[in-house]
């Protein structure tokens, strides 16, 4: 089992990190000890003074598949849950200063919580689906799939070219604006429409 994370993927947020506009997904992995289940606590890391949040459509893969084309990539996942891929932004500035992978800023434990997934079939329109992510009862972000830069198909077309895909795989599909610090005792609430589907706790 493996972490498929899509970074730059909703140029608003691309925008407040001032970042450069992907012309194909930026992908990353997390290992699966980066996994967080069960709406778990976070327990803040002693490494890294400023960790993001960054809550995403998460992709459960349901079958193996490589060289997939976009038209078939729907046939590849058959629920849609959410994430959140915390990063600590501290970190990867280091490291992107210097030229470096910023893996420890993305991948370290529990960096990865996931919710509860729906499957495929409650959602009308894949390209029309709302999520949006609240901490100590305020909103801090929200996002609609219309808004990526890369779909759902596009992405499992891409990343299908360097990665087998396989059963239970995670598929992380990028976070829309309004990322920002997580402090011990917030708590976080994620939300698929009206449906919430995280609801933990930074320790």
């Amino acid at each position: 089992m493996k972490i498929i994370a899509i970074g730059r993927n909703y140029a608003e947020h691309i925008e407040e990190l001032k970042n450069e506009r992907p012309s194909a997904p930026v992908v990353f992995l997390k290992p699966d000890t980066a996994l967080l289940k069960n709406n778990a606590s976070f327990y803040h890391p002693d490494f890294s003074e400023n960790i993001h949040h960054e809550v995403e459509l998460v992709l459960k893969v349901c079958k193996e598949g490589k060289y997939i084309q976009n038209q078939f990539a729907y046939r590849y996942f058959d629920e849609i849950g959410l994430g959140i891929d915390f990063t600590a932004r501290d970190l990867q500035d280091k490291c992107k200063a210097k030229g470096l992978p910023w893996e420890i800023a993305k991948a370290f434990n529990g960096s990865a919580p996931i919710g509860d997934f729906l499957p495929v079939s409650d959602f009308k329109d894949l390209k029309d689906i709302n999520f949006h992510l609240n901490i100590n009862g305020e909103l801090r972000q929200k996002g609609n799939t219309g808004m990526m830069l890369f779909d759902f198909g596009t992405i499992i077309e891409y990343v299908s070219k360097f990665f087998t895909l396989k059963k239970g795989d995670l598929i992380f599909t990028g976070t829309p604006a309004g990322v920002g610090k997580v402090n011990i005792g917030d708590h976080l609430e994620g939300y698929i429409e009206d449906k919430k589907l995280l609801n933990f706790e930074v320790k």
